[in-house]
């Protein structure tokens, strides 16, 4: 979950639509999906599924998330990452 700092929320959607194509290339993301809340036009959500947590590890690594990184601080007010195991 990430929420946009006040009036950066257009600014915040370009940068993380401009992760998804690349991300979803990458070597194992089986998912990769951005959500704006119908609720609240300021909170985006990211879904994303690996394959592993190395190869989301190696995502980190990415010039696409690289830049994302620099960025992401002047955009966000909060943010909320959590990892979640699939059960059958």
């Amino acid at each position: 979950m990430l929420r946009a700092r006040e009036d950066q929320e257009l600014l915040l959607e370009a940068e993380l639509r401009a992760l998804v194509n690349p991300t979803r290339k990458e070597n194992g993301c089986l998912r990769y999906d951005l959500y704006r809340s119908a609720d609240a036009p300021h909170a985006f959500l990211l879904h994303e599924v690996w394959a592993s947590r190395e190869h989301h590890r190696l995502h980190t690594q990415t010039p696409h998330f690289l830049r994302w990184d620099a960025r992401k601080d002047a955009l966000l007010v909060s943010r909320e990452a959590t990892f979640w195991s699939y059960l059958t």
